[in-house]
């Protein structure tokens, strides 16, 4: 399964951490991986290239990925509400296989 959980900080999005694997399909054909792997890397590509390189740090290995936000903006923080929405939506839609993984 994978699990997922948002840092925040007074209703900011502060960091990003993903452990292991859905195990929906064969390895190389797991949608459910997959999707949430598109959705970490495409919005991390986008802070990037939209010039806000500085801002974050992130780690990628294999069945983990962690994300830190150092400074953020309007932009970066609709980013990271997109992926939140992005990654709760395939939480809904494969509940057997993706969880969000909130603290207490």
């Amino acid at each position: 399964m994978i699990k997922y959980h948002f840092k925040k900080d007074h209703g900011f999005i502060k960091g990003l951490d993903v452990k292991g694997h859905a195990l929906f399909g064969e390895y190389g054909t797991d949608i459910v991986c997959s999707a949430v792997s598109t959705a970490l890397i495409v919005t991390v590509n986008a802070i990037e290239t939209l010039g806000y390189k500085e801002n974050f740090y992130a780690k990628v290995e294999e069945g983990n990925f962690e994300l830190q936000i150092n400074q953020t903006n309007d932009v970066i923080e609709g980013l990271l509400i997109n992926l939140e929405y992005t990654l709760n939506e395939l939480a809904a839609q494969y509940k057997t296989y993706i969880k969000n993984h909130k603290e207490g």
